[in-house]
């Protein structure tokens, strides 16, 4: 999960909230301090934390909720909207929209500083449109670091992106100018660029006279989430050298200082555009407060689930895959295609975070990570089944189990495993809201997913 402490401190925040027997001054008091402590422990600016806290605390006291929703409902509502608006500023781009409607190649440079990670984030970027039909091409302009020509090269192969640069060359704006004519048969081309260990007049110069020669539709700017509150500062001053439309923040997964990052990049006049959320080419996704902070509080980001669908399978079954996972209606030939449909998606802990409640079932990372090892032998064994045991799991049992072992090739033990996960997963499905107190906080959660789309 990214920002997994800021997530486990607000999703505690809310159930404190749901627990709770009536809304006072005192419960507001409390949840106020409990969003200030983790904000704090997740390198949010002290002044920024105090502003959020202050306003989450003013509405509370002072609106009466609406007649559709209670009051514990209408403090998570607050809560909600803060959050968003914090992380949310900022011009909102359709970028797949702009291109479309651009007419011409569009072209987004990438800056940033040194071991910011500009290279992967090309290649990410660029895959993320080539799944959406966009007609992609990359270009390094990177003449400083050896390593940077062969690295995109390599990238672009494992995408099928085109890719252009040219070796050896010591000029960026040569390079450029070289591919410039190559490059206009495209619908979006993604330009990498050389960073350094410090924004110095050098780097200024040469990033100023690529920016005039290439006259990019976006100059996104590519951060490390682990720079935290620093990111503010460098976000700023990349935006006064060469026009800033944008930032990007990579490696939010593996730091507690991306919620600084975040924060502090929203506050300059260059917002968030995308973010990257792990270290394999589809760990990357498009920055949307709304669902990101839902995500955040435990209540799923179906739309996040939908756009990771793309290319894997269709909305109807996206839809599907949660309803039946939450409903816990599903025989062994569901769990299989779902399971299957999933790990297209990506790694599924990653994907269960998106479906809302799943992550308030506090599902052991090592149960996903086993069930991803096993889905190749699940074929095998479903495939020396009758078409009354698939349907019927349950009757499974005794020389049925020798009988699809011998079958399938798969030792019984395995089988029995699999059996196991299945009434494991059935039952853990049917039991997400285990007392009364979890029982409120899931109906709480399903009715403020319908409302969130509302805010949206």
């Amino acid at each position: 999960m990214v920002l997994e402490g800021l997530s486990s401190s607000l999703k505690g925040t809310l159930k404190k909230i749901t627990n709770a027997l009536f809304v006072d001054d005192k419960l507001i008091n409390e949840l106020v301090k409990d969003i200030q402590r983790a904000l704090l422990q997740s390198d949010v600016n002290v002044k920024l934390v105090l502003e959020v806290t202050k306003k989450i605390k003013e509405r509370a006291l002072n609106e009466e909720p609406p007649r559709s929703i209670s009051k514990k409902e209408h403090l998570v509502k607050i809560v909600y909207e803060e959050l968003v608006s914090f992380l949310g500023t900022g011009e909102k781009k359709d970028f797949q929209e702009r291109i479309k409607k651009a007419g011409k190649a569009y072209k987004v440079m990438l800056v940033g500083l040194f071991g910011s990670g500009k290279t992967t984030t090309t290649g990410k970027l660029a895959n993320y449109f080539k799944k959406r039909g966009v007609k992609t091409a990359v270009l390094t302009t990177d003449t400083w670091r050896p390593a940077a020509y062969d690295q995109l090269e390599q990238i672009s192969k494992q995408i099928k992106a085109d890719f252009y640069g040219v070796k050896g060359e010591k000029n960026p704006l040569k390079v450029y100018k070289a591919n410039e004519k190559k490059l206009d048969s495209y619908d979006l081309v993604i330009i990498d660029t050389a960073g350094r260990d410090a924004l110095s007049d050098e780097l200024i110069k040469e990033l100023n006279e690529l920016n005039k020669a290439v006259n990019p539709d976006e100059s996104l700017l590519v951060l490390s989430a682990d720079i935290g509150q620093a990111a503010e500062k460098q976000a700023q001053a990349f935006h006064e050298t060469c026009r800033v439309t944008g930032v990007i923040i990579t490696k939010l997964d593996g730091t507690a200082k991306g919620g600084g990052a975040l924060i502090a990049c929203s506050v300059t006049k260059a917002p968030v555009r995308f973010i990257g959320v792990g270290e394999k080419i589809d760990d990357f996704e498009e920055f949307k407060a709304e669902g990101f902070v839902s995500r955040l509080l435990g209540m799923g980001d179906l739309e996040a689930l939908l756009e990771k669908t793309k290319g894997a399978i269709s909305e109807e079954e996206a839809e599907d895959l949660g309803r039946k996972m939450l409903k816990g209606d599903f025989n062994l030939i569901d769990l299989y295609e779902q399971m299957q449909a999933m790990k297209k998606m990506g790694p599924l802990n990653k994907v269960m975070e998106l479906i809302p409640g799943m992550s308030n079932a506090n599902i052991p990372k090592e149960m996903l990570q086993n069930q991803e090892g096993k889905i190749g032998k699940w074929k095998y064994l479903m495939e020396s089944m009758t078409q009354e045991e698939l349907e019927e799991p349950d009757n499974i049992r005794g020389s049925r189990i020798e009988r699809i072992s011998k079958g399938s090739g798969i030792p019984a033990s395995e089988l029995r495993g699999m059996l196991k996960q299945y009434r494991q997963s059935k039952k853990l499905m049917k039991h997400i809201k285990p007392g009364a107190s979890e029982k409120d906080m899931q109906r709480m959660m399903q009715k403020m997913q319908g409302k969130i789309k509302g805010f949206k």
